[in-house]
């Protein structure tokens, strides 16, 4: 299995990517799209001609954005839709009242190292929404992925995963003193985890699924760890939000992608499996890619989903 690599990197923003694409006709989801890395997201893919739906908890935000991507793509098709990843119950809503193909979905919502906090079901509220709502929303469409017969999921998860493999005996810190750190590594090593799985488990009907780590970018992710000002990332190492949102776009629209899925990309490109800490934004642990893992945290998911309706 050879690695992916294509002609664009750390700089590349996504409009640079999406030079080209040619979407007209196909539709798109991006949650989380009312601000930062997913709004830029959504306004390039709205670029390329797609119809695109911002799946998004504050429908004002979203609805400003919305307006904004319309007035700089001339693309009046982009509309707005209330997601919360956290309720099941909103999941739902938004899966059962989806109609047609969908052609791309983007998993790019998030919280991180948030405090401690658990929803209604007893669900640590990192793993519940960067992983179990985003599971549940892709398993919740895959009849719409399949009938669009060549679509593709877009997994953001973050260098963040190699704090913290799945640890299956507490995945909701309920015997062990909570750490929003490992708390986040463990939902994202989740995110690749799934890209491995959904690949192989709905390669019949022609979907795929990548996982991606953005680059180190000032969005509201940020809001719990000190923004600007917590230096955990060199200042050269930092991406604008039009670089950052380059690789989700890479991956939902690049021909250098047909038919590729279950590998976890950095700058672009795909990055190299480490059985240790890198201690920079790059490399995939291989417990985040490993098969067997990515098909118990699948059995798993599943079992606390049933269990939450």
């Amino acid at each position: 299995m050879s690695t992916i690599t294509t002609p664009f990197g750390f700089s590349s923003t996504a409009a640079e990517v999406a030079k080209g694409i040619d979407l007209t006709g196909r539709r798109a989801v991006v949650t989380g799209a009312s601000s930062g890395l997913g709004a830029e997201t959504a306004r390039v893919l709205a670029g390329t001609g797609a119809s695109v739906t911002l799946a998004v908890r504050d429908m004002a935000a979203g609805e400003r954005v919305a307006k904004d991507i319309t007035a700089s793509t001339g693309n009046r098709d982009v509309q707005v839709a209330h997601l919360d990843l956290a309720d099941p119950q909103s999941v739902t809503a938004f899966t059962t009242a989806w109609e047609g193909p969908l052609h791309v979905l983007v998993n790019n919502a998030g919280v991180m190292a948030s405090p401690e906090q658990y929803t209604e079901q007893g669900w640590e509220w990192q793993f519940a929404t960067n992983h179990l709502g985003h599971f549940a929303l892709a398993t919740g469409l895959h009849d719409a992925l399949s009938a669009d017969g060549n679509a593709r999921i877009v997994a953001v998860s973050s260098t963040g995963h190699q704090q913290s493999p799945i640890v299956w005996d507490d995945v909701n810190f309920a015997f062990r003193p909570y750490d929003p750190w490992l708390a986040y590594g463990q939902s994202k090593t989740a995110n690749v985890l799934f890209a491995v799985e959904a690949t192989r488990r709905w390669a019949g009907d022609n979907i795929t699924a990548n996982a991606l780590m953005p680059g180190a970018t000032y969005t509201n992710l940020q809001r719990h760890t000190g923004g600007r000002g917590s230096g955990r990332v060199p200042a050269e190492l930092i991406k604008t939000v039009e670089q950052g949102a380059a690789i989700s776009v890479l991956l939902a629209t690049s021909p250098l992608l047909e038919g590729i899925g279950g590998r976890y990309f950095v700058d672009c490109n795909e990055t190299d499996t480490v059985d240790r800490r890198t201690g920079t934004l790059h490399g995939v642990a291989r417990y985040a890619v490993d098969a067997d893992n990515a098909r118990r945290l699948w059995d798993l998911s599943e079992s606390l989903l049933t269990q939450a309706i």
